[in-house]
């Protein structure tokens, strides 16, 4: 039986790994799973269910909600996209604001969440030529991934893009407030106790800081047309 082939994308927020992962799956026909979409889901669910007080916390009742939620996503478009939903429901607009950016690394922090994600996210590599990003892919969900990458960007280039996404959306958001979420998540990422970012071992590094997402793209695809190729 053939073996599914994995492809692990890692690093921190807004280093263009999502924009890479989805040009990757398309040009190899491959599902696209996109893990921080779905800690924003569930970020998203304990907001509209007031689990987080006003300091950002997430009350303990939220073990409570585990099993009242479920996360999953629509099957690819005729463009190959495809998006998350929450108990049916796609939320892809409502995930991507910056109150809920702000709650993400609080949410994702916490042992039960991550099981409960980390155990769907395997299941999709049990059926499917798969290219996923995240946090702890290579190093956590498949630390055996055919082949890994670790996406970096200096703070200010990611958080100058997650700025110019906003402002094409007609949000009205201060660069120095993305700034500060990048480097508030970036502080949370690194340092939480369960599964906290690191550089997968054997990941091929890629700065994506001064290159155009073209270029990023032609180095991974030369990088993995000569690892299948062997």
């Amino acid at each position: 039986m053939k073996k599914n082939i994995i492809i692990s994308l890692d690093g921190h927020s807004g280093c263009g790994k999502s924009t890479l992962a989805k040009k990757i799956a398309e040009a190899l026909n491959y599902i696209y799973i996109d893990t921080g979409a779905m800690y924003r889901a569930v970020s998203l669910y304990y907001m509209e269910h007031s689990l987080i007080d006003k300091e950002g916390k997430l009350n303990a009742a939220f073990k409570d909600h585990l099993n009242s939620f479920q996360i999953d996503f629509t099957k690819p478009n005729s463009y190959g996209k495809s998006f998350v939903r929450l108990n049916g429901k796609v939320v892809e607009d409502k995930i991507r604001t910056l109150e809920v950016s702000n709650q993400v690394s609080e949410v994702s922090k916490y042992p039960l969440i991550r099981e409960k994600l980390v155990n769907i996210q395997q299941q999709y590599g049990k059926k499917e030529n798969l290219v996923m990003d995240g946090r702890d892919i290579g190093t956590v969900v498949f630390p055996n991934a055919d082949i890994k990458f670790w996406v970096k960007a200096s703070a200010d280039k990611r958080a100058m893009r997650r700025w110019q996404e906003f402002k094409e959306k007609g949000e009205e958001i201060e660069y120095q407030q993305v700034l500060d979420n990048i480097n508030s998540r970036d502080y949370q990422d690194l340092n939480r106790e369960v599964s906290p970012l690191k550089k997968p071992t054997g990941a091929i590094e890629i700065d994506t800081s001064n290159i155009t997402i073209q270029a990023t793209f032609d180095e991974a695809m030369n990088h993995i047309n000569k690892i299948l190729a062997q």
